[in-house]
C-alpha cells in the first residue's frame, strides 16, 4: 500500500507491491513470503484482481455486490464476487470489447459492444445471442423503460434495437458526420448525444424529433483562443434531472445547466487529451464533485467552482473509471495486468464488505509516512525556462501541479549543474584552497637521535606501510635502540663499503635514486 498526500487528501493506492507468479506451489510461496518484508504487508482487496495483459473497462452491478471487467488477451470477462473477494467466473469472447453494460441488478444479463461490429448478449450461464449492427460502434446507452438499446458510432444514424420484439427499429437520424458517445437521463429519459463536430443533439424518444443542438466546441473555442483544433465530443454523462457534464477530445470538461446554453464551469486537464469518462460523486461534506479521466490523469474537482479537490496520476495508461456509490473507493481499468483500486477516506466510508480499511488507514495516519513528491524538487514555469527544460513540459518527466511542475531532483541537479558551470569552478577553488590551509598548519617536529640522523628523519617522512612498521621496530624496540645512541653504528657515506652499495641502492630504495650526488656517480665509474 502507498499513501499519498494531494493537496491535503489521503489517498491510498491498494494495488500497489509485489505480485506472484500462478506457476508457483504453494511451498515456494510461503518461502517467498517469509524473505520479502514487502509481500507481507501488501493488500489483496480482492483475490487476483487482475487481467492478463490489459484491463478495458469496469462496473459495478446495482446491487453491489459483483465487479466485472472485460480485458486482454485474449478478449475475455472477468467477475468477482465482492463477498468472497475473489473471482467467481471468467469467460473468454471472440473479439475486444468496447464497452458493456449490465440490464439487470446481478450479473445474469449482459451487452457487450465488440470492435467487429457485433453485438452479444449474456445470461447467467453464458453466451445467449450475437448480431451485428450496419456501422461500426463507439458507444451505446439503454432506455429502461421500453427495454431500447441505443448505438452510436461511424455513422450519421442513432441505431435502435428493441430487446422485447428482438428487431431492430427505425434509426434516428442526425446531422452529424459521425457520434462518438450517448447517454440517457434517468430523470426524464432524454437522450444525449455527442459529435465529432462539438455538438451535442438531444432527443425526446417518445417524439423521435430533435429537442436542441448545443454547439460545445463554439463555447470552448469562446473561452479559450488558444485551442487550434475542432475539439470533438468525447464523453457525456448526467448528475440529476438537470445538470450535464461534456468531455471533450481536447481535455476540457463543461458542465451545462441544461435550461442555459452556456456552462456554468469549464475544466482543463491541461494535457490535450480526450476525455475517456466523467462520474458525478458526492462526499460526506455534501460537496458536488465531478470525476474526470483521460489516459494519463484523474481529477477531481468541484462541479459548482471548478476548484480542484484532488487528483491521481498512476504511471500507466487510464481506460475506465468506477466508482462505489456512496464511499470512497474507486477502480480504474488501465493498460498494465493490475487493475488499480484507490481509496480516499475524504470522499467517503469504505463498502461494509470491505470495513477493515477503516482500522489500516488509522493505523497508517497514527505513523509517519513518505509522501509522493520527497523526491521531486517543484519549479515555476519561470525556473523551467532558465534551467532549460521548457521542451519537457507535457512528457511524463514534468508533473504538472498548480502554477508549476515537479521534477525529480536528480535532473534538476544535472540542469542546474549544466546551466551554472561557475557554481561548480567556485566550489573547486574553495575546495582546494580549504586543503592548503590545513597542509600550512604548523606540524609537531619530533626531535630525531643523532646517531644516523638521516636514517631516521627517511623513516619519519615515509608513507609506506612496509616503512612505517619497520620504523616501529626501529625506534621502538630495545635490540635496534643502539643503532641510533652508539656511535659506533653510524653509517659513514664516504666509506670505500658505502660506495660500493650505492649502484644497488635504487633497486632496493627507488628513492635512493633522487639522493644520489654526482660525485658518488663518477666514483663508481
Amino acid at each position: 500500500m502507498q499513501v499519498y498526500d494531494l493537496n491535503s487528501v489521503k489517498v491510498y493506492n491498494l494495488s500497489c507491491g509485489k505480485s506472484l507468479p500462478d506457476w508457483l506451489n504453494e511451498r515456494k510461496r510461503r518461502m517467498l513470503l517469509k524473505k520479502d518484508a514487502d509481500l507481507r504487508r501488501r493488500i489483496q482487496l480482492i483475490q487476483d484482481f487482475e487481467m492478463p495483459t490489459v484491463s478495458t473497462s469496469i462496473s459495478l452491478s446495482k446491487d453491489e455486490k459483483y465487479i466485472l471487467a472485460t480485458g486482454l488477451y485474449k478478449p475475455r470477462i472477468r467477475c468477482f464476487d465482492v463477498n468472497q473477494m475473489s473471482l467467481k467466473f471468467e469467460r473468454c469472447l471472440d473479439s475486444e470489447v468496447l464497452k458493456f453494460q449490465l440490464l439487470d441488478n446481478d450479473y445474469s444479463k449482459i451487452v457487450f459492444l465488440q470492435i467487429d461490429r457485433y453485438v452479444e448478449f449474456h445470461s447467467k450461464h453464458g453466451k445467449y445471442y450475437r448480431t451485428r449492427i450496419p456501422f461500426f460502434g463507439r458507444d451505446f446507452s439503454i432506455l429502461n423503460t421500453t427495454s431500447d438499446l441505443y448505438f452510436v458510432g461511424a455513422s450519421s444514424e442513432v441505431c435502435r434495437l428493441n430487446l422485447q420484439v428482438g428487431r431492430f427499429l427505425s434509426p434516428l437520424s442526425t446531422k452529424a458526420d459521425e457520434l462518438n458517445c450517448c447517454a440517457f437521463n434517468e430523470h426524464h429519459e432524454l437522450f444525449s448525444c455527442g459529435t465529432t463536430q462539438g455538438i451535442v443533439e438531444c432527443w425526446d424518444p417518445r417524439a423521435r424529433n430533435c429537442v436542441c443542438r448545443l454547439d460545445c466546441a463554439a463555447q470552448l473555442i469562446a473561452h479559450d483562443s488558444g485551442i487550434k483544433e475542432l475539439p470533438s465530443i468525447t464523453a457525456l454523462s448526467y448528475n440529476g434531472p438537470t445538470i450535464m457534464g461534456v468531455g471533450t477530445s481536447t481535455g476540457q470538461i463543461q458542465i451545462y445547466e441544461m435550461r442555459v446554453n452556456k456552462p456554468i464551469v469549464t475544466k482543463d486537464h491541461n494535457f490535450n487529451l480526450p476525455v475517456k469518462c466523467i462520474k458525478f460523486h458526492r462526499n460526506d461534506k455534501n460537496d458536488n464533485l465531478v470525476l474526470s479521466i483521460d489516459k494519463r490523469i484523474l481529477k477531481m474537482w468541484n462541479q459548482d467552482t471548478g476548484k480542484p479537490f484532488t487528483s491521481i496520476e498512476p504511471e500507466s495508461s487510464l481506460n475506465d473509471l468506477c466508482v462505489v456509490p456512496n464511499s470512497g473507493l474507486m477502480f480504474m481499468a488501465n493498460e498494465a495486468p493490475k487493475i488499480l483500486t484507490y481509496y480516499l477516506p475524504d470522499l467517503g466510508q469504505p463498502p461494509a464488505w470491505c470495513s477493515m480499511l477503516t482500522s489500516i488507514t488509522e493505523e497508517l495516519e497514527e505513523s509517519s509516512q513518505t509522501q509522493v513528491y520527497d523526491d521531486y524538487k517543484f519549479l515555476t514555469r519561470t525556473e523551467i525556462d532558465e534551467l532549460g527544460l521548457s521542451h519537457l513540459i507535457g512528457s511524463n518527466m514534468l508533473r504538472a501541479e498548480m502554477h508549476g511542475y515537479y521534477v525529480r531532483a536528480e535532473i534538476y541537479q544535472k540542469a542546474r549543474s549544466l546551466v551554472e558551470p561557475l557554481k561548480y569552478s567556485e566550489y573547486k577553488k574553495n575546495r582546494v584552497e580549504d586543503v592548503n590551509k590545513v597542509e600550512s598548519r604548523i606540524k609537531e617536529e619530533k626531535p630525531l637521535p643523532k646517531v644516523n640522523r638521516m636514517i631516521a628523519q627517511k623513516l619519519e617522512s615515509s608513507s609506506n606501510t612496509k616503512a612505517n612498521k619497520l620504523k616501529k621496530n626501529l625506534l621502538l624496540e630495545g635490540r635496534f635502540s643502539k643503532m641510533f645512541e652508539d656511535n659506533n653504528f653510524e653509517v659513514d657515506v664516504s666509506s670505500e663499503h658505502y660506495q660500493r652499495l650505492v649502484p644497488v641502492l635504487p633497486k632496493v630504495d627507488p628513492q635512493s635514486n633522487n639522493q644520489r650526488q654526482p660525485d658518488e656517480v663518477r666514483l663508481n665509474l
